[in-house]
């Protein structure tokens, strides 16, 4: 008796009728143009795949935020965060509206400062600042901000031969209700290791304390998190007031804000669970109201905001190579695009839709990529119409992390474009070529 071929089960989110426990059913509508421009002249121009971004877009989300955290604060700095996005069309668009830099590596430093950013405007983060970018940035007046006690006397080091002393922040790890604890970066506020770095710094004479940073997580979807860290930090600034005479100039609540994607095993769509930047703005302002500082003296808040900028912005068009019966029934479309260039869909459950008009009863999926690696999944199942050979699609809100953590594997990489306010597009970065990998390769003289 031979036993019966395993089958798995496939789970689909039942969508029969207006409304489910899964919400309200959106019916899903081609995206035939991008602030003005048809996805087929983008493609006739620069090809598929293709990453599109709107300047409209990257211009209205960092107004936005930096008006609902100016209304509740006086005093609010934005830095970009460059490890999302570094692309300088990106950078130029955020600096041009008033965004400092911020950095966590001297590759970025070198962009920030490439792309004509004052040095005393980078925020230098992270736990890796060699010696050569210290010798760049502290001369210059770029802030650093402390992870550990090695980099701490290496700071004093560098400050010493040059005969400045510069001003600097330490960076603070703490527990924060609901959201897991980053203790691998700065140094932790309840052990008291982050009072006795205060003490080290002051004692050495070299550096002058000027802010305090803590960046409690990533894609954070509650404010509850962000308003005891404030407190957290508001405290500990009063109590270095008291102890040590040190008024700070800023305080650093980082980054972390999520935007509307949806992460894998997330129960409702990420349009409806991500806080706006004014729940946000509320919980961060509530928490700094414990800094027992005069109205005059309240320090810059800092915000290190990167996803929540530049997400919506971005676009994946891709092109149907081949449509697949798989064995256990559902279809398999095979794309141009994937997880090469769209590497946040290891983690997100990305919007996906249709570049044109298109007919038919929609019907589990999986969208696959082109590469020849079983891994290459930029969507499990999901509800989605047939579509043609040569037929396209929009991946909606990729414009974080996919253009910095893309690779560079079994095929180039694509084309990314601008598409500014009035309809002109240009090319953000020039697609690989054979050229471009093979620039960099050296042949041994034996070979």
């Amino acid at each position: 008796m031979t036993r019966p071929v395993y089958e798995r089960p496939i789970l689909i989110r039942h969508q029969s009728g207006m409304m489910n426990k899964f919400s309200r059913v959106q019916a899903m509508r081609p995206l035939t143009h991008i602030d003005g421009v048809s996805v087929d002249e983008l493609v006739a121009t620069y090809g598929s795949p293709l990453f599109a971004f709107s300047e409209k877009t990257l211009v209205s989300k960092f107004r936005e935020l930096r008006d609902a955290f100016t209304q509740r604060y006086p005093r609010v700095r934005i830095a970009w965060s460059y490890k999302t996005n570094y692309l300088d069309g990106i950078c130029r668009v955020f600096h041009r509206e008033g965004a400092y830099a911020e950095v966590v590596s001297e590759f970025e430093l070198d962009k920030a400062l490439h792309l004509g950013v004052p040095a005393e405007q980078v925020h230098f983060n992270g736990p890796y600042k060699p010696e050569s970018a210290l010798e760049k940035a502290l001369p210059g007046g770029t802030t650093i901000h402390i992870d550990h006690f090695d980099e701490l006397a290496l700071a004093e080091e560098v400050a010493a031969r040059h005969g400045i002393r510069p001003e600097v922040a330490i960076r603070l790890n703490l527990s924060a209700e609901a959201v897991p604890a980053w203790s691998r970066f700065g140094f932790n506020l309840e052990s008291g290791q982050a009072l006795d770095a205060v003490k080290r710094l002051v004692g050495g004479d070299r550096l002058e304390l000027k802010g305090l940073h803590c960046h409690i997580g990533t894609f954070i979807l509650d404010e509850g998190p962000y308003r005891e860290a404030a407190a957290k930090i508001s405290r500990f600034a009063n109590e270095l007031r008291e102890r040590f005479d040190i008024t700070l100039s800023f305080v650093d609540l980082g980054g972390g804000f999520a935007s509307p994607n949806t992460l894998k095993g997330q129960y409702l769509p990420g349009d409806q669970v991500a806080p706006s930047f004014s729940r946000y703005a509320e919980g961060i302002v509530e928490g700094l109201s414990e800094l027992d500082y005069s109205p005059q003296e309240m320090p810059t808040l800092v915000l290190e905001t990167g996803r929540a900028l530049v997400d919506e912005a971005g676009y994946l068009i891709a092109s149907v190579h081949a449509n697949k019966r798989l064995a256990d029934g559902r279809r398999a479309v095979v794309l141009d695009a994937g997880v090469n260039s769209l590497f946040t869909s290891f983690w997100y459950n990305h919007e996906i839709v249709p570049a044109q008009e298109f007919r038919g009863v929609p019907e589990p999926t999986v969208i696959y990529g082109p590469l020849c690696m079983n891994i290459d999944v930029v969507r499990d199942t999901m509800l989605f119409p047939q579509l043609k050979v040569g037929e396209r699609v929009v991946f909606r809100n990729v414009g974080a992390y996919n253009v910095t953590q893309w690779m560079q594997f079994i095929t180039y990489r694509p084309s990314v474009v601008l598409i500014g306010p009035d309809g002109r597009h240009g090319l953000l970065r020039r697609p690989e070529q054979l050229q471009s990998i093979i620039s960099h390769e050296e042949m041994p003289e034996w070979l």
